[in-house]
């Protein structure tokens, strides 16, 4: 028997009350199924980054 989830105002909240308890007491874990989100873009973001010559090469650049 699991403990219910409580309704939530916000993120914030939520959180909050994640941070602070733990979630197999809410949560069967035996029970849970892998999904996979598919459709999920990875953030990216691009950065230039000067590096000495000889660490490019020992890192086979």
């Amino acid at each position: 028997m699991t403990k219910q989830i409580p309704k939530f105002k916000n993120e914030d909240e939520e959180r909050e009350f994640w941070n602070t308890h733990d979630s197999t007491e809410f949560i069967n874990w035996n029970q849970a199924k892998r999904v996979t989100l598919s459709k999920l873009k990875p953030s990216v973001k691009k950065i230039s980054l000067r590096l000495p010559e000889s660490m490019l090469k020992s890192l086979n650049f």
